[in-house]
């Protein structure tokens, strides 16, 4: 089983002492997001998880606490973008969150530790000339540290088209994109870090990007030293490439306050959901009710 903390909400910035609780207890719930009533009950005992993965864009808590972690096997994705407070509102200055990486990637290895450009996004602050001297910045303090470039471009839902009103942004153009990935390709020559797409159907493969995964399973074949058995991941867009996962976190709880994320209906909802927390319950904010069907999962 890979467990997956989480696409929903950043586990590690702001739950990772009710994750590691989660831990020590062997199991999470996780409350279906379309039907309240049913919960899946995913176990967490180390028999039975093949692989963690994390996402975040501040893995600054994990630091004290990667000791709880010792008998799973696991890697960190961290997204670090070049965005002022307009668009991330409540992230630490990023060269402070750069040295935190730098420091975890000492402790777990470059393998482990994967950076995420993501989303790539412009308007007329955000440039691709801006891009692409930021990029070229932050590679330079990051690619001794990872082995990995993970890049997306924004995709405009309906939700993020509302929190977005003011910022002028716009779907990439081909042109746009094929520009971007041949300069990012061009600052990341003989770096050792390797460029890859996050469910894009832009073919850059010209650049030296090849399609990739979030849930990588021959990352995770090569972390484990298992073959994974899972397939493609059914619940995930067409173009997705991650294997099959079980994801325990839930929207509308993180508050990094991201206007472009697709995981918070709004700011307020998600500064609801982040007070209903109690780290000591089962599942990540509010609790049971008591007429929930549970599926357990092991």
């Amino acid at each position: 089983m890979i467990v997956s903390a989480s696409r929903r909400t950043d586990i590690p910035a702001f739950y990772f002492d009710w994750f590691c609780h989660r831990l020590q207890e062997g199991f999470v719930d996780v409350i279906n997001p379309f039907n309240r009533r049913q919960v899946s009950r995913i176990s967490l005992l180390p028999d039975f998880v093949d692989c963690l993965v994390f996402w975040t864009k501040d893995p600054a808590p994990m630091l004290g606490g990667l000791d709880v972690l010792d008998a799973y096997h696991y890697y960190v994705q961290i997204s670090i973008t070049p965005y002022g407070r307009d668009i991330e509102r409540n992230l630490r200055p990023k060269e402070d969150i750069i040295k935190t990486v730098q420091e975890l990637s000492l402790r777990l290895g470059r393998e482990r530790v994967v950076w995420r450009y993501d989303p790539i996004l412009l308007n007329d602050r955000y440039t691709i000339h801006d891009h692409l001297a930021w990029f070229g910045r932050t590679l330079e303090a990051l690619s001794p540290y990872v082995e990995r470039c993970v890049i997306s471009f924004i995709d405009l839902y309906a939700k993020t088209r509302k929190n977005t009103q003011g910022l002028n942004l716009h779907e990439l153009s081909d042109d746009e994109m094929h520009e971007l990935a041949a300069g990012l390709s061009g600052i990341s020559r003989g770096s050792g870090v390797v460029l890859q797409t996050c469910s894009e159907a832009a073919a850059l493969e010209r650049y030296g990007i090849v399609h990739g995964a979030c849930i990588d399973g021959k990352l995770i074949e090569r972390i484990t030293g298992k073959p994974v058995h899972g397939g493609k991941a059914k619940s995930q867009r067409p173009l997705c490439n991650c294997v099959e996962s079980f994801d325990i976190g839930a929207y509308d709880t993180c508050i990094h306050g991201c206007r472009y994320c697709y995981a918070n209906a709004n700011e307020g909802k998600a500064q609801r959901g982040f007070e209903g927390h109690d780290p000591m319950a089962s599942v990540l904010t509010g609790r049971l009710s008591g007429d929930e069907t549970i599926t357990v999962h092991e």
